[in-house]
């Protein structure tokens, strides 16, 4: 583990499967995405694997209950009686064991609204499912509302933070976000910390297909004009011009890293243990 003084900041503009329906029918904020981060933070103990997997358990029934992951309906319990979102995933994450803390990154539960080309012809969709499942090639995002009320928490973590690290994970819907909403992007353009990028490892169907790896880096400066890197680490396989990536990270001010960071089967995973190792390196600048 690289540290366990680590914040995830989460986007919370879901509007499919269980954490669509809670959003819709209880006015929440989608609780999907912060799941998951809680379960990816959980240690690789006993109580940590098995609260993992109850958290991510989803119901399999004929009723109201199919599909509702078991993690949607506690987070939202918690934050039906503290009446508080922060509070209520810092309470899970003590359950869990989790090695860090979840912050949503605004206070009301948002919709991702895409600028979609296909065969010349740009179209406009909303909804973070639409945006991932409509054919063509996402241009550009917004954020209804547009000017949303960021978590002060998570602004506050992000100006107290020593490293903030974009990505891995969905560019338009996961990774771009943050910036749109404002009071978290003056943040992190007004943040001390150093930044890191990480690129993903495949292009995303229906967000960024046929990206390569300096396409995404281009779409981030698209999104967040003036913002500056200071690295942007990316996996030795899948860099087929190391020239073009490191100039379009130059672009930013940013040095580039690559590094044998993928999952050994082949998959467009990152393995945690390469990737935490790597991270490690970069922070205590030995790399």
């Amino acid at each position: 583990m690289v540290t366990d003084r680590l914040t995830a900041v989460v986007t919370v503009a879901d509007d499919g499967g269980s954490s669509g329906r809670l959003r819709r029918e209880l006015g929440v904020l989608p609780p999907g995405d912060l799941r998951m981060a809680l379960a990816a933070l959980c240690g690789d103990d006993e109580w940590g694997s098995t609260w993992s997997e109850v958290v991510q358990h989803r119901f399999r029934s004929e009723g109201d209950l199919h599909g509702h992951a078991v993690g949607n309906l506690l987070i939202v319990a918690l934050w039906e009686l503290l009446g508080d979102p922060v509070a209520g995933l810092d309470w899970v994450g003590r359950l869990l064991g989790a090695h860090g803390r979840v912050l949503p990154m605004a206070s009301v539960p948002l919709d991702i609204v895409a600028e979609v080309e296909l065969d010349g012809v740009t179209s406009t969709v909303r909804g973070q499912v639409a945006c991932a499942l409509t054919p063509g090639r996402v241009q550009a995002i917004s954020l209804v509302p547009e000017d949303p009320p960021a978590r002060p928490e998570a602004v506050a973590a992000v100006l107290e933070a020593d490293w903030v690290v974009f990505g891995p994970g969905s560019w338009f819907t996961s990774v771009l976000p943050h910036l749109k909403v404002p009071e978290l992007a003056r943040a992190l353009h007004a943040t001390r910390a150093k930044r890191l990028v990480t690129l993903n490892l495949a292009p995303q169907p229906g967000e960024t297909d046929d990206f390569s790896p300096q396409q995404h880096l281009e779409v981030l400066r698209q999104h967040a004009p003036g913002l500056s890197i200071d690295v942007v680490l990316a996996d030795t396989g899948v860099v087929d011009d190391p020239d073009a990536l490191e100039k379009a990270a130059a672009a930013f001010g940013a040095r580039l890293v690559m590094a044998d960071v993928a999952a050994a089967d082949g998959s467009a995973r990152h393995d945690p243990r390469r990737l935490a190792s790597v991270l490690d390196e970069i922070f205590l600048q030995k790399r």
